[in-house]
């Protein structure tokens, strides 16, 4: 397993979803012993990668106690191993993914989200710009299960079409790839929920900031980033306008 950082992220990605598709076939006694055994293995086995192949390099995963040597390192691989553990539990849902992505002195350097179930991978190494939107209203990606406020007022300010979807990274990955204009998240989150997504997004042309319009910084020593908008770049100023409007109310 040889090449760029770009292509590393790329096949760990990949191959760890292949992994968590062989888990989730498993019996299981109940939703939350698959969440757990997904979440498990797919970190024990791109710990295990990223030690043999970057052994100089830094860990920062959700799944794993955080070691404080990434503050002073110069590269820190930052990895959600399954994203979307409640997608994942239901067999019949695809809407999960496995986020692998590179910080840099400062920057997100490379990074990769698999879709393990539509057996997709979208990495910086090469992703195209999103294609031409259709006429219509915006669309944007909210949680099926947990939208926040914030968005239902969006929706009804900009008179958009909310599409429901789960984990962030196929929320992100769809903007990317055409079936939504923007993602806005001001519910939570963690460095490894966006570090994947962004890294793709703006490797395809997409803005990424947080609500405020500031940037999104990473490898902090407090790895909480509770927000985040990624949009087409032509939707960004009336996107930041409208939640500047909202915060002000």
């Amino acid at each position: 397993m040889t090449g760029t950082d770009h292509d590393l992220a790329r096949t760990l990605a990949t191959r760890a979803g292949e992994l968590l598709l062989t888990v989730r076939s498993r019996d299981f006694a109940d939703a939350a012993a698959r969440k757990a055994a997904g979440d498990g293995e797919s970190h024990r086995w791109l710990a295990d990668q990223l030690g043999a192949l970057r052994p100089g390099d830094a860990v920062l995963s959700e799944e794993a106690a955080d070691d404080p040597a990434r503050l002073t390192a110069d590269r820190v691989w930052i990895v959600d191993p399954l994203d979307g553990t409640r997608e994942f539990s239901e067999l019949e849902r695809t809407d999960w993914a496995v986020h692998v992505a590179l910080w840099e002195r400062g920057e997100l350097a490379a990074g990769a989200v698999a879709l393990p179930a539509e057996g997709t991978t979208l990495g910086t190494s090469a992703v195209e710009p999103p294609p031409a939107r259709p006429d219509g209203p915006l669309r944007l990606a909210v949680s099926r299960s947990r939208p926040p406020a914030l968005v239902a007022d969006l929706v009804a300010q900009l008179a958009a079409e909310p599409v429901a979807m789960g984990s962030a990274g196929v929320k992100a990955m769809s903007v990317v790839r055409g079936a939504t204009d923007a993602y806005v998240h001001g519910g939570g989150q963690y460095e490894w929920d966006s570090a994947a997504p962004v890294a793709v997004a703006r490797a395809a042309g997409l803005h990424t900031s947080r609500l405020d319009g500031s940037p999104l910084r990473y490898n902090r020593p407090d790895p909480y980033l509770p927000d985040l908008l990624v949009c087409r770049p032509e939707f960004a100023d009336q996107l930041l306008a409208a939640l500047a409007g909202d915060a002000r109310g």
